[in-house]
């Protein structure tokens, strides 16, 4: 590595509770020379809470991520140094960030990933199914390709994470139970780390049940058990 070029910091934030903030993150975002944030109002009020005074911010999201890289490795090259934050979480995990992390890596600058908040591993963990091997899939398609996703994980064996809205909540545990069958076990936890945080465990039969019941509100993470041999 170059030590004139600057590092790219990809610095997570709280997903719910302001208190999940790390005191390195905060201390990154104080001395860096400019922060990248997918929303700037958002990431404005995060920076006011934890008196982060800072005169350059940036918008950096899916829509201009493809024209703002280039520059932004250059400044990165002429030794600044870059915070990049999401709304919530850790930038790359079904947010921006992979993009610039790999031209960054590409051009030999520094990236560092600051362990901390993300939704997928307390869901996990708190299904009470096996974490010890899991596999990711984030957001599935929304049309083009997400029957033919569905149905090629109804042979995965590990435990399967999925994040979804409370619009598809319905619709996508219906779908997996037709793929994997309705007595599969499954866990779905809303509003992580916030004050209506929230899991449900049972089969996929029994979730269907409740949300049909009752309407989901928030943001969601499911969990979904792997085949059985």
């Amino acid at each position: 590595m170059n030590a004139e070029m600057g590092i790219l910091y990809i610095v997570p934030t709280p997903v719910g509770n302001m208190e999940d903030m790390t005191l390195r993150a905060i201390r990154i975002l104080k001395e860096a020379d400019v922060i990248l944030a997918e929303d700037t109002r958002t990431s404005g009020i995060l920076l006011k809470h934890f008196d982060i005074q800072h005169g350059t911010m940036l918008a950096h999201h899916k829509f201009n991520e493809h024209q703002t890289v280039e520059p932004l490795v250059r400044r990165l090259q002429a030794g600044e140094n870059v915070a990049l934050v999401s709304d919530a979480g850790t930038p790359g995990i079904s947010d921006p960030g992979f993009l610039l992390a790999r031209e960054c890596a590409k051009a030999g600058i520094e990236v560092q990933c600051l362990p901390g908040a993300t939704a997928c591993i307390p869901a996990l963990v708190n299904s009470g199914l096996p974490c010890d091997r899991f596999c990711f899939e984030g957001f599935l398609p929304q049309k083009k390709g997400r029957q033919t996703r569905i149905n090629a994980l109804a042979e995965e064996t590990r435990t399967m994470v999925f994040y979804e809205s409370p619009y598809r909540v319905l619709k996508t545990l219906t779908q997996l139970a037709e793929a994997f069958g309705d007595d599969r076990q499954a866990s779905v936890s809303r509003e992580i780390s916030k004050v209506h945080e929230e899991t449900l465990r049972g089969t996929l039969a029994e979730l269907i049940t409740h949300f049909t019941e009752t309407e989901p509100r928030g943001e969601f993470v499911i969990v979904v058990a792997g085949r059985q041999d």
